[in-house]
């Protein structure tokens, strides 16, 4: 009896062995399919729990491979997580399918665990955990494994020297990267090439062909990657020439370029501006049958575009054999470099009609060329077409898009612009911080423009200079100086920018000492080498002062050969002080300087018409007239009602414009009754004043708040910007429209800002 029961329960045993065995490799050939979908893994998971063999590590680490090839990260850090006695398979598991992921914050972290569990890793899991370390550009991170390779001893290992290589270089330590070269027994191409690629990338010619002439002697032959490493290293750290010598010494050494090795040399030749090589790269590329790959036709049209060949730019993008949205990119950005404005929206309205998918970057590149040369207007529009067409504005759009609501003052656009800014949560760049602060304060409201530098976390020097610059255009120089000393105390280095907000403050606000306090301490002080644009401050300054000869002998007296600029300043302040001598001395440095500029030759005439000089304001005319030049007419803008308004001088078409006409003929007279007469002074023509003062009503600036007080309700502020100085005769005309009509108005002109209200001006009728 008791031989019977032995027995059966013997093949009792060996029946449940069997059938556990069965179970077991029916379900790791499951586990080892090659295409095992997300629902069959889940079963094969179910079938381990209920046949008992989730002990075993081997079915654990095959299920942890199986959900992280899925994507299924939480279920395999469950799985891991429940392994009573995890291997180092187990673990390896899981970094290989981060890492390959680009999850590299993961595998760093499942690294953590293997170590903390005391498992020692093995030479094939250490690169993948030093490629993540590299992937998350973390030096502190890579040095602790490093560390750990050193005491462990796997630094020995080639695999992992060269991931340490590739580590350093990508954290721009080449140092230590060479150190580790240095220590490899057998280099391999692709160490040498990333050592090669780092030293170009960062400017260091001298060591990038040092590493490369000693490829030869360890026997390490260079492959394209290589090649193209220097190439594009030396493209990016702005060493164009050695770019396109290496390029050349590629070719000559029987190396034949790609695709890769031409986009990479054809920026650098741009940059050089040498449209020959650039013709000659081109012919390469046809010849090699590249010539229509599709990185290649955008770096030639790029290239075409910086060397000003606007038509060859368009034949290469027209040979295209299918249009690709970098080479519009290219084609438009290159319009815009050459400032053919017209060219860039035609090809962009042109490949619109094409339907052609235009990203972020299409429409930014457009905006910012309108935004640039003069076409805010059509920016504005572009910007709304481009929300409209389903195409989302990022942190370079609005840097680009603010300029022209600033240049404009289309105030609304361009707090609305900042309404977008914060619910996209891209308000924290200083790029956009600084584009907000400036579009407040050209948009008149300098307050505004401190309340986004008050709350900005990060501050550059970007951010220091537009809030300086803001306050010294509204002539607020007290401010200026105060946040000059704030920046001071925040460690923030003053540059040149800064000075020139410093100096144009101090001219706009009669500071005189001061203003001369600040440029000689410049380069003593806060080593600050003046610049041109300082002495022009400096000659305003002192101008504006009325110190004309002290203004006439620091340009005397200046290191460097005086420019338009200098030249300019002075004849400006001659014409506020009426100060005839020394305005032909500039004019005529000026005429030699800047022959068509026609503001020179009407700010003359204007000084002489001011004396009553009609004869030499007739020749000063005649000399115009006899080169082709016109005087450019006065222009204002105002907004209203979410609309831009132009008005022209003595233009009539505007639809209101009888209206207008009627109300500023109201104005004028309740103007005489108390006593305030036209300035006809400012009417530079020799007619009857009758006349002058009827040219006076139709001042651009004049025409634009009268039309602000049609159209807009009692009280509201009134914002207008002019292409010119405002005269005396408009600057009391909105004195007076200020206390009469109860309002504030802004004027921007070309010098600064003028705020009116209660019948004064912010500027102290000094500007």
């Amino acid at each position: 009896m008791g031989k019977s029961n032995t027995t059966t329960m013997s093949k009792q045993a060996l029946r449940v062995f069997d059938t556990h065995h069965h179970h077991s490799t029916t379900i790791l050939t499951t586990l080892n399919l090659p295409t095992l979908s997300l629902p069959q893994t889940r079963q094969a998971h179910a079938q381990i729990l209920r046949t008992g063999l989730f002990l075993h590590t081997h079915f654990t680490t095959k299920l942890l491979s199986l959900y992280a090839n899925h994507l299924q990260f939480s279920q395999a850090n469950t799985i891991i997580k429940s392994i009573q006695h995890p291997d180092v398979f187990s673990f390896s598991t899981l970094i290989h399918a981060y890492s390959k992921l680009n999850q590299f914050t993961q595998a760093v972290l499942v690294f953590s665990q293997l170590v903390s569990h005391n498992l020692f890793p093995d030479t094939r899991v250490i690169p993948s955990v030093i490629k993540s370390c590299t992937g998350l550009n973390s030096l502190r991170c890579g040095k602790q494994v490093h560390g750990f390779c050193v005491t462990s001893g796997l630094c020995k290992d080639q695999f992992v020297q060269s991931s340490l290589v590739h580590l350093y270089v990508k954290c721009s330590r080449m140092n230590y990267a060479h150190k580790v070269f240095d220590e490899m027994s057998q280099p391999d191409v692709v160490s040498c090439s990333a050592l090669v690629s780092g030293y170009a990338r960062d400017g260091c010619v001298d060591e990038a062909k040092m590493v490369f002439g000693r490829m030869v002697e360890l026997g390490v032959e260079p492959n394209l990657v290589t090649w193209n490493g220097m190439v594009a290293g030396f493209n990016q750290s702005g060493c164009y020439l050695e770019a396109v010598m290496v390029f050349r010494d590629m070719v000559l050494s029987g190396f034949e370029p790609d695709g890769t090795s031409v986009s990479s040399v054809l920026p650098a030749v741009g940059e050089l501006e040498d449209v020959r090589v650039g013709v000659q790269v081109h012919g390469y590329a046809c010849k090699r049958g590249i010539g229509s790959d599709k990185c290649v036709v955008s770096a030639l049209i790029d290239m075409y575009g910086k060397c000003s060949c606007a038509m060859e730019m368009e034949r290469v993008f027209d040979e295209m054999p299918q249009r690709e949205v970098g080479a519009c990119n290219a084609l438009v950005s290159g319009f815009a470099r050459n400032g053919l404005t017209d060219d860039a929206l035609n090809a962009f309205n042109r490949l619109r009609d094409q339907e052609m998918e235009l990203n972020v970057v299409s429409w930014t590149s457009i905006i910012a060329c309108c935004s640039q040369h003069g076409k805010d207007i059509e920016a504005l529009d572009l910007f709304r077409q481009m929300q409209v067409s389903g195409v989302k504005p990022n942190a370079v759009t609005i840097p680009c898009l603010l300029p022209a609501c600033g240049n404009i003052a289309a105030l609304m656009h361009g707090k609305a612009a900042h309404g977008f800014v914060l619910r996209t949560g891209i308000s924290d760049s200083v790029y956009v911080g600084s584009a907000l602060i400036d579009m407040y304060a050209n948009c008149g409201r300098i307050h505004l423009a401190r309340v986004c530098f008050d709350r900005m976390h990060v501050r550059n020097i970007v951010c220091w200079n537009a809030i300086m610059g803001g306050y010294a255009m509204h002539g607020k120089a007290n401010e200026v100086i105060e946040v000059f000393h704030l920046m001071e105390k925040n460690d923030q280095k003053p540059d040149f920018i800064t000075f020139t907000s410093l100096l144009s403050a101090c001219s706009h606000s009669g500071f005189t000492e001061q203003g001369e306090q600040f440029f000689n301490k410049m380069s003593k002080d806060y080593g600050v080498k003046p610049r041109i644009e300082h002495y022009a401050c400096l000659v305003t300054l002192l101008g504006r002062a009325g110190k004309l000869n002290e203004a006439f002998s620091t340009i005397e007296n200046m290191p460097f050969e005086p420019d338009a600029c200098v030249w300019g300043a002075l004849l400006s302040s001659c014409r506020v002080h009426n100060n005839i001598n020394l305005a032909e001395v500039a004019a005529n440095k000026l005429f030699q300087l800047e022959p068509n500029n026609p503001g020179n030759y009407v700010l003359l005439s204007n000084i002489y018409a001011n004396k009553g000089l009609w004869k030499e304001v007739d020749r000063v005319r005649d000399m115009m007239k006899s080169m082709g030049m016109k005087k450019n007419p006065g222009c204002s803008w105002i907004e209203i009602k979410n609309k831009v308004h132009m008005l022209l001088a003595g233009d009539a078409s505007h639809p209101q414009m009888v209206k207008i006409l009627e109300k500023m003929d109201n104005l004028t007279m309740e103007m005489k009754k108390l006593g305030c007469l036209p300035v006809t002074s400012f009417v530079l023509h020799d007619v009857e004043d009758q006349e002058k003062e009827h040219i006076l009503c139709g001042h651009s600036e004049k025409l634009a708040v009268v039309l602000g007080l049609l159209n807009t309700p009692q009280r509201s502020t009134l914002q207008v910007i002019k292409n010119l100085r405002i005269c005396g005769d408009c600057h009391d005309f909105m004195k007076f429209v200020s206390r009469f009509e109860q309002r504030e108005i802004f004027v921007r002109d070309t010098n600064r800002f003028h705020h009116f209200k209660d019948g004064l001006c912010s500027c102290g009728d000094y500007w």
